[in-house]
């Protein structure tokens, strides 16, 4: 079902780059504060923009501090965007840190959108639903997929990283070169030092390749 999923994405990516000289690709971006759902959305930023696209970003809902919902959209594109509100119903992609929440936001994808979301919930409030139950609704997504950020994070280096992850995840289907990631990344924590770099390196690489 996974490689299923992949070969979607990977179909759909194409279709986009063919027209990517006058196209938009729009992400909401969401999760729980202290995910590092906001650098999340700064990496795809910043790869896009070392790629000259334009990009639009924002924080539209929530509070990041710890255990409050977080919602942002990154809007990019080739041409000029007069606006980083995402209609509901139009957004290419919802990429989630856990599994309640790319539900609760799935009001925004379009027909045939893609939906990344991280597997491990977490659980803020006392009625939190059963993980099987969110994993069977968001299955029901030809282009889902649940991504197992926490171990991949460990395998990397840092349980920190798990947001670094999913972007390696969402990077087989984003407008942007794989290398071009890597450069972004490095040039975000190269002052957090060498061994910070290759950890988010290596997370975003296993997200690439899972």
């Amino acid at each position: 079902m996974l490689s299923q999923h992949v070969n979607v994405f990977m179909s759909q990516k194409k279709d986009w780059l063919r027209g990517k000289e006058n196209m938009t690709y729009d992400i909401v971006l969401c999760g729980v504060g202290g995910q590092g759902v906001l650098s999340l959305a700064a990496i795809i930023a910043k790869g896009a923009m070392m790629e000259k696209l334009n990009v639009k970003q924002a924080e539209v809902h929530g509070m990041s501090q710890r255990g409050g919902a977080v919602i942002a959209t990154l809007r990019i594109s080739s041409e000029e965007i007069f606006s980083d509100l995402i209609p509901e119903g139009s957004a290419h992609m919802i990429l989630s840190m856990e599994p309640l929440e790319s539900l609760r936001h799935i009001k925004y994808l379009k027909k045939g959108g893609q939906l990344i979301t991280g597997r491990d919930p977490f659980i803020n409030i006392p009625d939190y639903p059963e993980r099987e139950m969110l994993y069977k609704e968001i299955e029901k997504f030809p282009s889902s997929m649940i991504i197992d950020t926490k171990t991949l994070a460990v395998e990397a280096g840092s349980m920190r990283s798990q947001n670094i992850v999913l972007v390696g995840s969402a990077s087989k289907v984003l407008p942007i070169k794989k290398e071009t990631f890597l450069q972004a990344i490095e040039d975000v924590f190269n002052r957090k030092g060498e061994e910070i770099v290759d950890i988010n390196k290596n997370a975003f690489l296993l997200g690439r390749n899972s």
